[in-house]
């Protein structure tokens, strides 16, 4: 069976294969739709090739992932960055790219996905449930992307393409990567340009009460514009009775993000300007990785080896400025009030790794023993300046603790049984020791953690028949605090306007005991069948907890404290196969569709509340369809959820997105190049945000309020950017 794909994929299972394909060879007309694929894992995973996304043309692994199920963000509307993997905040989900972890410029240890670009990645895998030989980080799951590589290659492609906004301003794009062999020596590289522009609009009133009385509005113009340049290698050569493979990545982003806000108060059943905000920042971030690996033969085991250093660097810098307005008893200007301040964000973040292992294979017994290390440094540097026009110059402002060091050594000895009694049944039994070491230095002192969790594993797949298959996978899951948690500074305006939030640099790691029961039929030629049920129980949760009044502010003083548990649980379902059944075997249809429930305690109201802005739905659909005798596909997919709340003491921000429609048409010429036009944010989805706030001076006073539904204050914000059209041409060489 021919498929349907613009780039060659390899299988990473065997990596050093000698047969090579040809890219242009594999450049073809062929099926309608390329369903995710079957793996033989034991643990439940799902594993999508570039070709199940490549025809709706994703600039980033976060637009690829808006098709997998269960996965959804938090982001302004056109923006796909911090991927929520079963609709958990991004701090629960890991992310590796090539099996390693990636640092990222977040607070809360996640790294942007919309930082990798599709161009590179050979699939995408999402683990739901680790095993021992694994970080038993990702409570909500882990995405391991995996980048191309040359082994099963031979041959090069080029990409020209270009980006068009609604506001008429274009961005270019273009791609070049080529692989060959050399012997025993397999070769990749690629290189990657990807201009990017983001304009949006939000539009804010503001009411007395339980939006009772309109008071004021807000415009707001955000404009995100920048470059990423980003490029991979990998060498793959055999050696004695083994094999090494040598791989690297960098990404480096260039961004200025512009808003312009201009604030009407309603006074008299008229609209007057209240004030005018402008903030212009300019982002530059990097980051790299180099991996390098090797298996041996040794006769009676193999002997495997492997070392890391991943990086990220950030030197950001916000400019802001405000003119605030005052009137007189006749309504006319009376005095304008300016403010200029600058913050600027410094982060050097490293990390090293090392492990070893070795597997011993007796038939259907096999036994791996090994262990991972980890050092990882972060230096951050939060520093804040006010604009003295009296003087003529900036002040500093830095609050105490926000320049600060965070070191963490992790060694993680493991032990994995993998038992096949029969050939329909696998079993994986497995334990992992996780170590924390961790020290937080600042001007605030210093502060030692250690911990230790024991995180055991179990998985089983049954398959009664060769196109059916069982999972049912127990494990438990580690979560990290993040660094804006521990780290002991103070910021204002966190988590909402009037209040202050000061870290503490002695939380404990939040752990999670997990179940996943999953049943998969293939349909052969005709595609796949999943559904999955899983539950999260999550101990020593984190959250932030009033510890009295805001100084100098009309809000209250947070910090983070491991304040008891909570749980999650849902039922996912996918779905991709060709339409032979019914005559249409050049049509292809795919779903997903994910219900996901959970439950916490607030630690400050005592009430029952979902995980912060967890859906209940996500879903997406679609089709493609091919005409093979004029070299002609086209497609279309649509995907949404439903509302999330971030709840805080004060606030309850209940947050919904628009439907988001996506199509396509492509036009090949031969089996070596391909026309392709896309177009995403068909129906100009919107982010919908509705905000009630409750007044009160203490949290007592507050938690009233909430229990009494005494709204003091309301919101409501409306975000569009409008559609993203898409031009490509690509060539195979």
């Amino acid at each position: 069976m021919k498929r349907a794909i613009l780039l060659t994929t390899v299988s990473l299972l065997a990596p050093f294969a000698s047969a090579h394909a040809q890219v242009n060879e594999v450049l073809v007309i062929g099926d309608a739709i390329e369903f995710r694929n079957r793996t033989p894992d034991v643990n439940p995973v799902l594993s999508y090739d570039l070709e199940y996304f490549q025809r709706f043309e994703p600039v980033s692994v976060g637009e690829m992932l808006k098709r997998v199920p269960g996965v959804t963000f938090t982001a302004d509307v056109g923006e796909y960055d911090g991927v929520q993997m079963r609709g958990l905040s991004p701090e629960y989900s890991q992310i590796m790219i090539n099996g390693r972890r990636m640092p990222g410029g977040e607070g809360d240890r996640s790294f942007f996905v919309d930082r990798i670009p599709a161009e590179m990645v050979e699939r995408v895998k999402i683990i739901r449930s680790p095993s021992a030989d694994m970080a038993s980080e990702g409570v909500g799951g882990t995405l391991n992307v995996i980048l191309k590589e040359g082994a099963n290659l031979e041959g090069g492609f080029a990409k020209l393409g270009a980006i068009f906004n609604q506001d008429g301003k274009a961005r270019a794009s273009a791609a070049v990567a080529y692989a060959d062999t050399f012997g025993d020596t397999s070769v990749w590289g690629a290189l990657n340009y990807q201009g990017r522009r983001n304009a949006k609009d939000k539009f804010t009133t503001f009411w007395d009460g339980d939006f009772e009385e309109l008071t004021g509005r807000e415009f707001e113009d955000d404009t995100r514009d920048g470059v990423d340049i980003s490029g991979n290698f990998d060498i793959s050569s055999m050696i004695a009775n083994g094999a090494v493979h040598l791989s690297g990545f960098f990404v480096n982003t260039d961004r200025e993000e512009v808003e312009i806000v201009r604030a009407d108060e309603l006074e008299d059943d008229a609209f007057r300007l209240e004030a005018n905000e402008g903030q212009v920042e300019d982002i530059s971030q990097q980051s790299y990785s180099l991996l390098g690996d090797g298996e041996w033969d040794l006769g009676w085991a193999t002997l495997g080896v492997n070392g890391a250093w991943a990086g990220f660097r950030e030197d950001s810098t916000s400019d802001s400025n405000a003119e605030e307005f005052s009137y007189d008893d006749f309504g006319d200007i009376e005095e304008i009030e300016l403010s200029q301040e600058r913050e600027t964000l410094d982060t050097v973040d490293d990390e090293f790794g090392a492990g070893a292992f070795l597997a011993f294979e007796d038939g259907g017994f096999d036994l791996k023993l090994g262990v991972d290390g980890l050092f990882k440094k972060r230096d951050g540097a939060n520093r804040a300046f006010e604009f003295d026009f009296d003087d003529d110059e900036w002040e500093e402002e830095t609050d105490p603790g926000a320049i600060y060091t965070i070191k963490e050594t992790r060694i993680d000895p493991y032990i994995r049984v993998s038992y096949a009694p029969i050939p329909a049944m696998g079993i994986d039994l497995g334990l992992r020791a996780e170590t924390t070491d961790r020290n937080v230095r600042s001007d605030n002192g210093t502060v030692d953690y250690e911990a230790t969790e024991w995180n055991p594993s179990l998985h089983m797949r049954l398959s009664p028949t060769d196109d059916d298959q069982i999972r049912i996978s127990f494990a438990r899951t580690v979560r990290r605090p993040s660094f804006g948690n521990v780290a002991p500074y103070t910021q204002e305006e966190e988590p909402t306007d009037e209040d202050v939030t000061i870290g503490n640099p002695r939380l404990k790691n939040e752990t999670s005991w997990g179940v996943d029961v999953g049943y998969e039929r293939d349909f052969g030629t005709m595609g796949i069948f999943g559904v999955n049920g899983f539950y999260r129980h999550v101990s020593d949760m984190i959250d932030l907890v009033s510890i009295g009044d805001a100084p100098g502010l009309d809000g209250n003083l947070y910090t983070p404290m491991n304040v008891g548990d909570g749980f999650t649980y849902g039922i996912e379902f996918d779905v991709s196969t060709p339409l032979d059944i019914v005559g249409l075997p050049d049509t292809g249809v795919f779903a997903n569709y994910t219900y996901l429930q959970s439950e916490v305690t607030d630690a400050q109201t005592g009430l029952d509340r979902r995980f912060r802005n967890q859906p209940s739905n996500v879903y997406n659909f679609g089709f493609i369809h091919s005409i093979p005798a004029w070299g002609v596909s086209f497609g279309s997919t649509y995907s949404g959820r439903d509302a999330g709340f971030q709840e805080e003491l004060d606030e309850i921000r209940k947050i919904e997105y628009d439907g988001d429609l996506e199509a396509f048409v492509e036009k090949r010429f031969g089996d070596m190049y391909v026309l392709r036009f896309s177009v995403a944010n068909i129906l100009d989805r919107a982010k919908l945000e509705r905000i009630s706030i409750f007044d009160g001076d203490t949290a007592a006073e507050i938690i009233e309020a909430r229990a009494n539904n005494d709204v003091d204050e309301s919101e409501y914000e409306q975000e569009r950017s409008g559609a993203f059209f898409q031009v490509t041409l690509r060539a195979a060489f």
